[in-house]
């Protein structure tokens, strides 16, 4: 399945934004070009209380969390997005075994990664929804 298969319809569109929480600049700006040469569009936090905020109160269609946003765990931001129903992908550096067990049935974005990654890792996420 590709993201195409996954496209909303135009009524759905706003949806089609993706929360990017991550504390690395230019990782986040690479991030956000390449989602939007996918067709998405993105809000982004580099904190975890701004991630909060915009997890608890923004219509975003999935999230892309760094596992460790300026020293903090971004866990918070995920169980608020997972309550909301919101499909999670976890970006790391570090594999799997860097992230929690509570959250290894999502899936993991390896840093450094290609377009055609992010898109698999996403369309991956979008299928499966939220456990």
């Amino acid at each position: 399945m590709t993201l195409a298969a996954l496209d909303p319809s135009p009524v759905d569109l706003p949806q089609r934004c993706i929360l990017i929480a991550e504390d690395e600049m230019l990782v986040a700006m690479m991030l956000q070009d390449m989602l939007a040469d996918l067709g998405f569009s993105t809000v982004m936090a580099a904190r975890v209380g701004k991630a909060a905020k915009i997890a608890a109160t923004a219509t975003v269609y999935c999230a892309i969390l760094d596992i460790d946003l300026d020293g903090e765990p971004s866990y918070p931001v995920a169980e608020e997005l997972r309550r909301r129903g919101v499909p999670i992908v976890f970006s790391t550096g570090y594999g799997r075994a860097s992230l929690s067990a509570d959250y290894w049935d999502c899936p993991i974005l390896s840093k450094p990664y290609s377009e055609q990654e992010l898109e698999r890792v996403v369309t991956q996420a979008l299928a499966a929804g939220v456990p």
